[in-house]
């Protein structure tokens, strides 16, 4: 018995993965500008979607279907990768990034840049503070204790640079997932903490 609700969320995200790389492609034929055969994008989309669809159902077939989490999480992605790479606000973050005096040069309003990331700072910290709360069960004081170097770590490792002005949200989910499966192996393999920390 399968979760009906996690089999539709599986088949929006292929129909919304594919319909956008489609729209891209369109996109760059507009502008006259190189794409890659048709065949090999289809071979891709149909790669991508084969790799959800298997997902999705091993997904639908546990106990409770999609994790709240995981839609979160999902969210978030799409809501920020959005915010980035096509809004006003997230270029000036990625000039800002790059070099602060040709923002101020380039007419970015710098003070109300700043403010409005500490204001989505606040924002994801205090959704993370929910979806940790529920996880443990109870408010530990120290329940985040550690969680910052996971998160710079997984930005680092998915292509961010120290500099500033380069990274994608898709790299940081990348460098997330490494962190994600390293925690976890080292776990299983009964690693020493300490060790644990080092790696």
């Amino acid at each position: 018995d399968r979760d009906v609700v996690t089999l539709i969320l599986g088949a929006l995200t292929i129909g919304g993965l594919v319909a956008n790389q489609a729209l891209a492609r369109r996109n760059l034929k507009r502008h006259d500008l190189r794409t890659e055969p048709l065949m090999l994008f289809w071979i891709k989309a149909l790669v991508l979607a084969g790799l959800i669809g298997f997902f999705t159902w091993t997904l639908a077939a546990s106990r409770g279907g999609t994790p709240i989490v995981l839609l979160i999480v999902g969210v978030l992605i799409v809501v920020y990768s959005f915010v980035t790479q096509r809004t006003v606000f997230g270029r000036h973050v990625y000039a800002m990034g790059g070099n602060l005096q040709s923002a101020v040069l380039s007419g970015v309003d710098v003070k109300k840049v700043n403010l409005m990331i500490f204001v989505n700072i606040g924002a994801l910290a205090g959704i993370a503070g929910v979806v940790t709360t529920s996880k443990a069960g109870a408010a530990v004081a120290n329940a985040g204790n550690m969680y910052e170097l996971d998160a710079i770590a997984a930005c680092f490792i998915g292509g961010t640079a120290v500099t500033g002005g380069i990274g994608r949200v898709s790299g940081v989910i990348v460098g997330a997932l490494v962190m994600g499966v390293l925690n976890m192996g080292l776990s299983i393999m009964r690693v020493d903490a300490a060790w644990q920390q080092v790696v």
